[in-house]
């Protein structure tokens, strides 16, 4: 085969995947589809351009690392969440990062242990199954870890014509620190546009609250911030970020004269690319802004917001399933088709 030929071929995966990013990204940067194109697309292009210039010795250091990060992922989950459950208590959240580390046990030793033992084929092929989810859903986590990241730090030079806060919870009729952070980063932004545009403060009662969290943002703005009533809006009847953004724009609709306006959403950092991906879904024009999250709840929160997101997408999941269950129902009744067609 001519040089060039395989050179050109090589390199049609990197063009694919760059090509279907950057038309994904140029037309919504509020999608998961962009974090698989992305990482798929730095995939083929560091592997290809090891191998085109000739540094195949990189391979086995490489090798190595991959080997090596999982072990230290599963170190780190598992101090991270006994260091979580000290501070916030233990909870089914607060577990989470112990939750994930021990499923990753299980998922890189149940599939050899099962072979090796001469397992029942059910089990070793369930165990595959598991084998073939897990990769799925590793490769979906780091690749979503870093969109995440970018879109967070994407540029957001509008001014915004509602600046809607996510609740979080209160401590009394007072908000959460993290509730603060929020609240704080929005009105940051609010009198970065020199006081232009409402604050939305979006959120319901819970069973334990005495009063709703848009009342208790509404308040911290007017009496900490100095935030001017007039500027405030308040959404109270929330229980989940899809309420937060679906009672919000039917707030903004009946404001807005038209659908030319402009929002921002604030939440936590962690937080910030589910919510803009809910407003994508929900026809809402809206930046995700971030406020800080302290760095030892982040395992926890975002491994809560994966799940979520993964949730959402769940198609490739059962997809996996169904090819599974095909060829397992061909390696089981493919040998007797024969007699039966005779």
């Amino acid at each position: 085969m001519n040089p060039t030929i395989g050179i050109v071929l090589l390199y049609i995966p990197v063009l694919l995947f760059g090509g279907l990013f950057i038309v994904s990204f140029w037309r919504e940067p509020r999608q998961f589809r962009n974090s698989i194109y992305l990482s798929l697309f730095i995939i083929c292009l560091a592997t290809n351009l090891l191998m085109g210039f000739g540094q195949e010795w990189m391979v086995l250091p490489i090798l190595v690392a991959i080997t090596m990060c999982p072990i230290i992922v599963i170190v780190f989950l598992g101090i991270n969440s006994i260091v979580v459950a000290r501070h916030e208590g233990l909870s089914k959240t607060t577990i989470l990062p112990g939750l994930l580390a021990f499923a990753m046990i299980l998922f890189f030793i149940a599939f050899p242990v099962l072979t090796a033992i001469h397992a029942p084929q059910t089990l070793v092929s369930i165990a595959g199954l598991m084998v073939l989810e897990g990769i799925w859903f590793f490769f979906t986590f780091t690749a979503l870890l870093a969109y995440s990241w970018i879109y967070r730090m994407l540029p957001k030079r509008r001014r915004y014509d509602y600046i809607i806060i996510h609740g979080a919870g209160l401590q009394g009729t007072e908000p959460t620190p993290l509730l603060r952070g929020r609240i704080d980063k929005a009105v940051q932004l609010w009198k970065r546009q020199q006081g232009y545009g409402k604050l939305i403060a979006s959120g319901g009662q819970g069973a334990d609250e005495q009063i709703s969290e848009a009342e208790a943002m509404s308040r911290y703005m007017r009496q900490e911030c100095g935030v001017p009533a007039e500027n405030i809006l308040l959404e109270n009847r929330s229980t989940t970020t899809m309420e937060n953004l679906v009672f919000s724009r039917s707030l903004i609709t009946e404001l807005s004269d038209n659908n030319n306006y402009r929002c921002a959403l604030v939440t936590s950092d962690y937080h910030v690319f589910r919510a803009a991906e809910y407003a994508h879904r929900l026809h809402l024009k809206a930046d995700g802004v971030g406020s800080h999250t302290k760095g030892y709840y982040w395992p926890t929160a975002f491994i809560r917001e994966f799940v979520a997101i993964s949730i959402n997408h769940r198609w490739p999941y059962i997809v996996i399933a169904c090819l599974w269950l095909i060829s397992l129902m061909i390696q089981t009744f493919g040998p007797v088709l024969p007699q039966f067609i005779h």
